[in-house]
């Protein structure tokens, strides 16, 4: 399949409160885009202010798909979503409009943009248990050990105190499958999208946090408190209650900590999760630029300009034919 056959698919990430969202609204509206979430936490309806989704009057009239859309009682995988997300830019793409994904879960990104596939394997909760047991009986070293007989490329990834991925490449060896075996299923020869990034990275780390605190301030005001309670009250999936925000709120609502600590808390863990970001992007942006089928453009933070973006975005996404 020839680069010109592909869909095009413009790709706007960064860290958190990066001023993304702003962005692809604008180029939406220029390029007669419609905008894809990457999110994992926008995905769930009832928590808008937590994942600081964009509010109809701020979307400016630009279809925004795979914001509110499950139920916060809902798991959803990086599976699912990128099923979902397929079905999305290909439908806009049928409709003539150029799909723009917006987002800072570099994962769901990443996987959608070089189509990921991804065996079918079920969560055993059973199986993890019995391995998570051990781990606290035997010490983690032992169950490497066994992973190492099994599976030694992975064995050389995972630390044997790693214990979440250790478990996880224990559990997918025991459905017959093993982690190396599945990353080496998932990535095909072949990208489904001509897929370019505008990727947007603070140069000074302390503007971005200092926007993050800010912006918590904001959320507070907005009624976050509330939002958070009422979903406490529901009841939510595992995956959603991992929402930062709703998560160190609801240890204040236990009477665990104060609400200044709480407040706290969703600083501190926004600010640790923008940095997790700034590596994830940084490392897919020197992975991207290495392969002609996809490219990142890396734009400093602090010297934004829409109407310089909106232009390379352009011309990033025209028909190569």
């Amino acid at each position: 399949m020839g680069g010109s056959e592909k869909i095009p698919l413009l790709v706007i990430a960064g860290p958190t409160a990066c001023g993304k969202t702003a962005l692809g609204i604008q180029i939406a509206k220029a390029l007669r885009g419609e905008v894809v979430s990457a999110d994992s936490m926008q995905i769930y309806r009832g928590m808008p202010i937590a994942t600081a989704q964009p509010s109809l009057e701020e979307t400016r009239g630009v279809p925004h798909h795979l914001i509110g859309v499950l139920d916060p009682s809902q798991r959803c995988s990086a599976a699912r979503y990128c099923a979902m997300a397929h079905n999305a830019i290909q439908d806009i793409h049928k409709r003539g409009n150029l799909p723009i994904m917006v987002g800072g879960t570099g994962l769901y990104i990443e996987s959608v943009a070089c189509g990921r596939r991804w065996a079918k394997s079920e969560t055993d909760e059973a199986a993890r248990e019995a391995i998570q047991k051990r781990i606290a009986q035997e010490g983690g070293e032992t169950l490497w050990r066994e992973l190492q007989a099994i599976d030694p490329q992975a064995a050389k990834r995972i630390h044997p105190h790693d214990g979440k991925r250790l478990t996880r490449a224990l559990e997918l060896a025991g459905q017959g499958m093993t982690i190396t075996e599945q990353n080496a299923f998932s990535h095909p020869p072949i990208l489904p999208y001509r897929a370019k990034m505008l990727l947007i990275l603070p140069r000074d780390r302390q503007i971005l946090y200092d926007r993050i605190n800010r912006r918590t301030e904001r959320m507070l005001q907005n009624g976050l408190l509330e939002e958070a309670r009422t979903l406490r009250e529901r009841g939510v999936s595992q995956t959603a209650a991992q929402a930062i925000g709703h998560k160190e709120l609801n240890a204040y609502f236990a009477g665990e900590v104060s609400l200044d600590e709480a407040i706290e808390r969703i600083q501190r863990e926004t600010r640790r999760y923008a940095k997790r970001q700034i590596s994830w992007f940084s490392r897919m942006a020197r992975e991207w630029n290495e392969h002609a089928a996809n490219s990142c453009i890396t734009y400093a933070m602090e010297n934004l300009r829409e109407d310089e973006a909106i232009a390379t975005a352009g011309e990033a996404t025209a028909d190569e034919s």
